[in-house]
């Protein structure tokens, strides 16, 4: 059985041609994260030893890339975006591989009608690294199950904001290295199991009232007129609603599906477990690298007031690690943050 651990890390810097410019095997502060349905980054000090302070010097940001390893095992990748020597040490902070579409535009004017939402993300990720792709790969884990028709126009806006926007519609995605996975908002496989237990220093549970809303409309492009709502008045919490536009939509039904899928994660108030900043048990049965945003795990916990049984998706990880010194001693922390709206209470 698989447990945290604790765990060291290791990180190289890595060439766009896939050359190895520099290893690190001195790290003196080490931060990486994951997340959904957005960027990750990560962030190192290194002391440099022997020759890699002279090949430390020649790194540049989004020519280079960040890799890090844990205990040998791949957990993160992605360009380097900022850069600082100091004399005590080289910072460097990059992003994971869908930074680049945050720096991409439509290449191809395109319409989809009646479609998987998952085809259309696929095609967004295809469009925006075709003309120069850095490295990456897409595994899709499942179709969205939400159908819809939508209309993208060359050189109209960036590629990271579509891909954001569909993914309110219905879809999740999260970057594990270079590889960005894409699955259904509904997706519910566990990889594991925390209880009080496995939290020695404690948890917070937490309620986010701002993302209630109980009734959506959503309006299309300004040619198309269309328009589509989903929800209404709730016996429990009364009446909110949210206007919003997806000018990439071109019909009515695609309006109500965008209407339904943001009303079905937003018709109760959403619950989340954060381990702020306290350390997972290094016995707890989980495997860090396989903490992955989008899929779930199953939480106990009894020791506050609001009482949680449930199998919960996994929204955030936080992984940090520090050197320490002749007189204090390194340490890892291990964060997770996991969370249930409405369709994970479905």
């Amino acid at each position: 059985m698989a447990v945290a651990g604790c765990g060291t890390h290791t990180a190289q810097v890595v060439d766009r041609s896939g050359a190895i410019v520099a290893v690190a095997n001195v790290l003196t502060q080490v931060e990486w994260n994951r997340v959904l349905d957005g960027v990750s980054t990560a962030r190192v000090v290194i002391n440099p030893d022997g020759d890699c302070c002279g090949r430390l010097g020649r790194v540049s940001s989004w020519r280079n890339r960040l890799v890090l390893f844990r205990d040998d095992k791949y957990v993160w990748d992605g360009p380097i975006t900022n850069i600082s020597w100091a004399l005590d040490g080289i910072e460097l902070n990059a992003k994971d591989v869908l930074a680049w579409l945050d720096r991409r535009v439509i290449h191809e004017t395109r319409t989809f009608t009646n479609v998987d939402l998952m085809d259309v993300a696929e095609w967004l990720i295809d469009d925006g690294f075709r003309p120069d792709d850095p490295g990456h790969t897409v595994q899709v884990i499942g179709q969205a199950g939400v159908s819809g028709s939508r209309s993208y126009s060359q050189d109209i806006g960036q590629t990271g904001d579509w891909l954001r926007q569909l993914a309110e519609a219905g879809l999740d995605y999260t970057a594990i290295g270079s590889k960005i996975l894409l699955l259904p908002e509904t997706y519910t496989q566990s990889v594991g199991r925390l209880s009080d237990a496995d939290l020695p220093d404690g948890l917070q549970v937490a309620e986010d009232g701002d993302s209630l809303i109980t009734r959506w409309i959503v309006a299309g492009s300004d040619t198309s007129g269309a328009i589509g709502e989903a929800g209404g008045t709730d016996a429990f919490y009364g009446l909110h609603e949210r206007y919003i536009e997806q000018t990439e939509i071109t019909d009515n039904a695609s309006a109500e599906q965008s209407a339904q899928a943001r009303q079905r994660t937003s018709a109760t108030v959403p619950v989340f477990i954060d381990t702020q900043e306290v350390t997972i048990s290094p016995e707890a049965a989980i495997d860090v690298p396989s903490l992955v945003p989008g899929w779930s795990l199953d939480v106990t916990s009894m020791e506050t007031c609001r009482k949680v049984t449930q199998r919960l998706k996994i929204v955030g990880v936080k992984v940090s690690e520090t050197g320490g010194d002749e007189n204090t001693p390194g340490r890892e922390s291990v964060q997770v943050q996991v969370a249930a709206s409405g369709a994970e209470a479905a």
